[in-house]
Parts: C-alpha cells; sequence; structure tokens
C-alpha cells in the first residue's frame, strides 16, 4: 500500500544533539519542516499522533503521519497552530507503550506514556504495517525500548 510521506514539524529550538529523529532526515519516506517558519502542505490525507484521540488502527494505513517534534511544553503550543483541516484526523498510540528515554522535564501530562519521537514513529508505523527498517538503527536507548515494549 502506499502512503504519504510522513511529516515532522520540528520546533526551531529543538536541541539536534539530543534529538531521536536526527538521523532520519534522509530519508525519502519523510519530510521535516521548521516550526513556525516552514508551512505544512496540505493536511487531508494526515494522522496527527497526540496523546488525547483514538487509538491508531491498521485502518488509518492509507493515511500519512505527522508527528510534532519538540519539548512537551512547545508540542502544545505547535498543535494549537497547525492549521485545521476538517479531514485529518487525530490518533493516538496504544497506552503499554512506554518510553526508554531518560526524560528530565517534567511538562508531558502522562511521562511514561511520553514518547520519544522516534519511538512514538516506530510503534506507529508498526501499527500500520509499514517497513521500519532503520527507524531506530542510531537510537541510543533502542534495546532499552524493545526490553520496555516486547
Amino acid at each position: 500500500m502506499s502512503f504519504s510521506p510522513t511529516l515532522i514539524l520540528r520546533h526551531k529550538r529543538e536541541n539536534l544533539k539530543k534529538c531521536s529523529l536526527r538521523f532520519l532526515e534522509q530519508r525519502s519516506d519523510m519530510l521535516f519542516f521548521t516550526y513556525p517558519k516552514d508551512p505544512l502542505p496540505d493536511l487531508s490525507s494526515y494522522i496527527l499522533l497526540t496523546m488525547d484521540a483514538p487509538l491508531l488502527s491498521y485502518e488509518d494505513q492509507g493515511k500519512g503521519i505527522l508527528l510534532i517534534d519538540g519539548t512537551w511544553r512547545y508540542a502544545k503550543v505547535m498543535e494549537e497552530h497547525i492549521p485545521k483541516n476538517p479531514l485529518m484526523l487525530k490518533r493516538s498510540l496504544p497506552p503499554h507503550y512506554q518510553t526508554a528515554y531518560p526524560r528530565r522535564q517534567e511538562d508531558c501530562q502522562d511521562p511514561k506514556r511520553g514518547l520519544a519521537s522516534v519511538e512514538a514513529l516506530y510503534i506507529a508505523y508498526t501499527l500500520l504495517g509499514r517497513d521500519t527498517t532503520g527507524l531506530l538503527d542510531h537510537y541510543y536507548w533502542k534495546e532499552s525500548f524493545f526490553q520496555l515494549n516486547p
């Protein structure tokens, strides 16, 4: 099945040294945009991954993914500024997945569910039946993530 490229909306202040998506920028199935300067394309065929929405399922497989990449505080503001599109769906990931990323922020409403961006992307790709090859190759906490989420 073909699907639209994954869109990553990254905050301009995101620390690229700590960014879990840093090594995915050259992938042909992903497009990176910088918030707030880059306009987003038409989002009518996209799913926004968020925490408070119906669960993502295999039935969503034909849609593209829009992922917000920033601190929890920035992510809330970024989501509010995404152009409203009645055809864009919001979906969440199943709550049993846990992050392996050593979090120091306290902005996340549910810290155990507050996944690193690359973890969320890996889970979304898995649930949608997409190829996950290479997604976690450069993720330092990859093995811990797999141990927490067998």
